[in-house]
Order: structure tokens, then C-alpha cells, then sequence
């Protein structure tokens, strides 16, 4: 496989695809299969891991000793940052919006255990986080450190490449088990790995619809984010990368209330999903995108006749804090 940059080796690959299983009568569809993303290792840090791993050796290359990123209180982008910060024996700071847990549960907990600094800022976007961050490496600066800021979710162009890699791994996956999928699904935050999807599917000859199912953001920034990252991607590391426009689609009908808001037909989605199939899926990512594939496939915007290929990108952790909504009778 092509090599675009520098990385380090630290996710377990290549993940398994395997059919969904007893999953199929939930979703209304005998042909879909899972892109099993959540088993990538590094404490279960699902997608994240294949970001951090562009990330994490240019912070190493630049002689970085501490990572510095941002998002909510439950994300697996925080959390896999602390989870690798602590492999590579490297400081970490996280700034999170809202305000802390009592007790810290969930991943806010695990980003505590892996020795991570939180720094809480009062912003409600996730999206205006970039100026706290830059307050706390000017700190780090100040005492002589050598901080390395990754943008919310690793959404830039160096990010994505953990996703132009993964499509040539399923480029791989398909082509010796059988037919290529007619469409691959996902959960989509930051637009960083839509963005490494498109462009891999382009450059490893995926030829598969490509359905992002926004949990945070509309679509139309979420296309902001795409163009941004692919123009990055032409100027620093893919030299003639074809046009994105046309190769994706972003759903953004099943954000609800907002990121991180889970509605009671979720959980009991969720819930169901796993006494089914022992899939674990989250509110905030993962079972928001699998819901929407289910209510896709029933209005037939998706058809039941298309080979899907749903990527889990992980996030189980993410279940904790939810723990009260899941009525076990």
C-alpha cells in the first residue's frame, strides 16, 4: 500500500468484516456487513487509532513532549489521544466544553486514568475549542515544553490519511471474500474521517456509494470540512487527487437533539442491538449512524438490495454515562 507520510504502528490490523448477523432483522436487511473499526486495540480507542497514528509521529518527529487536543466530555477522540499520549510516554491536555461529571464516568473517567489534564472551557460549539487550546500550549511554551496541538477529532488532511489507508485495507478485505460493497455507512463528527473515506475510495479504486451519517453538525459544514481537507490532502501529500463533489452524500436527519443527546428510540435501538447480535454500539456516534442506516433502509432513501458495508468506529465507553436510560426489566 502506498505509504503518504510518516506513521506510527499502533492499531491491530487489518479489522475483520463480517456479515451483520442476527443484526439483519433490526436494520431490514440480509446484506449488510460490519467493518469491525472498534477492535483496532490502543484500549479500544475504534477509529481514532488510525488518525493518531499520522498524528502521534509527527508530534514525535517535530520532538513534541505533550498532546494537546479538544472535544466533549465523552469523546473517543480525547480519550484515544490520552490512551496513546500515555503509550508513547508523552504528556496530554484535553480541553473539554461543558463541565465535569461527579463522579468522572465513562471516557471523561478513562482520560483521568491514562493521566490526562482536563481544562473545561465554557463554549457550547465543540467547533470553538481552537483558542483555549492555543492558551493552553502557550502555558506548556511557557515552561519550556514542546506541546503539539491536534485539531477536535484529528480533522485535518494528515488525520485523514488513517482513512485513505483503511479504504485500500478494505479495497484489500473485499477482493478476496467477494463483490465490493454498494455503499459504505458511518458515523460522522468532525468530518475528518469522511473525508479520508472519499479520498481513499478514489485513490484505492473503491468504487461504493459513501453515506455519512452526521451526529453533531449539518451537512453543510460538514461539506466545508471536506473541501478544506481535501485541498490539503492535493497540496501536501496526495499530488492529483480527483474532485470529491458528487462521491458522498451527508445525512444529517438523525442528529436529534444534538450531539450527545440520545432519544429514548435510540436506546431502545441500542439496547436491542446488543442482545441481538453482542454489537455494542454508543449514543453518540456509532448508534445514532446504525439507527439512521435502520431508518434509511424503512423510508427507502437506502435500498435493501445494496451490499452495505457499515463501518463501527467504536466508542463503547461511551455507554456509561447513559447507564439510567436503559431500563433492564
Amino acid at each position: 500500500m502506498k505509504k503518504f507520510a510518516e506513521k506510527l504502528d499502533l492499531a491491530i490490523l487489518p479489522t475483520p468484516i463480517h456479515p451483520a448477523g442476527r443484526l439483519s432483522s433490526l436494520l431490514g436487511s440480509g446484506k449488510v456487513l460490519l467493518k469491525r473499526d472498534d477492535l483496532t486495540g490502543i484500549a479500544l480507542s475504534g477509529n481514532k487509532v488510525r488518525k493518531l497514528e499520522y498524528c502521534a509521529a509527527d508530534a514525535l518527529a517535530r520532538g513534541a513532549d505533550v498532546l494537546i487536543t479538544c472535544g466533549g466530555p465523552q469523546s473517543n477522540h480525547a480519550r484515544a489521544t490520552a490512551a496513546v499520549a500515555a503509550k508513547l510516554g508523552l504528556g496530554c491536555h484535553l480541553v473539554l466544553n461543558g463541565s465535569p461529571g461527579a463522579p468522572p464516568d465513562g471516557n471523561l473517567f478513562l482520560d483521568l486514568l491514562f493521566g490526562a489534564r482536563v481544562t473545561f472551557a465554557p463554549v457550547p460549539d465543540l467547533r470553538d475549542q481552537d483558542e483555549t487550546m492555543e492558551e493552553v500550549a502557550g502555558e506548556y511554551r511557557s515552561r519550556g515544553l514542546r506541546p503539539y496541538t491536534i485539531p477536535l477529532g484529528a480533522s485535518d488532511a494528515l488525520g485523514s490519511l488513517g482513512y485513505v489507508d483503511a479504504m485500500g485495507e478494505i479495497a484489500e478485505q473485499v477482493g478476496r471474500s467477494g463483490p465490493a460493497p454498494d455503499r459504505i455507512v458511518f458515523s460522522c463528527g468532525s468530518g475528518g474521517t469522511l473525508a479520508g473515506i472519499v479520498a481513499g475510495c478514489l485513490v484505492h479504486g473503491l468504487d461504493c456509494k459513501v453515506t455519512a451519517m452526521s451526529v453533531a453538525f449539518p451537512g453543510s459544514w460538514v461539506d466545508g470540512k471536506v473541501a478544506e481537507v481535501f485541498s490539503a490532502l492535493r497540496e501536501r501529500y496526495i499530488p492529483g487527487l480527483p474532485d470529491h463533489h458528487g462521491k458522498y452524500e451527508v445525512v444529517d436527519g438523525y442528529i436529534g437533539e444534538g450531539y450527545g443527546k440520545a432519544s429514548p428510540d435510540l436506546i431502545d435501538f441500542i439496547k436491542e442491538a446488543a442482545s441481538l447480535e453482542a454489537v455494542l454500539l454508543d449514543p453518540t456516534y456509532t448508534g445514532k449512524a446504525l439507527f439512521g442506516l435502520k431508518k434509511e433502509i424503512e423510508r427507502g432513501g437506502i435500498s435493501a438490495d445494496e451490499r452495505i458495508l457499515f463501518i463501527h468506529t467504536g466508542g463503547v465507553f461511551g455507554l456509561f454515562p447513559f447507564r439510567d436510560r436503559f431500563r433492564m426489566e
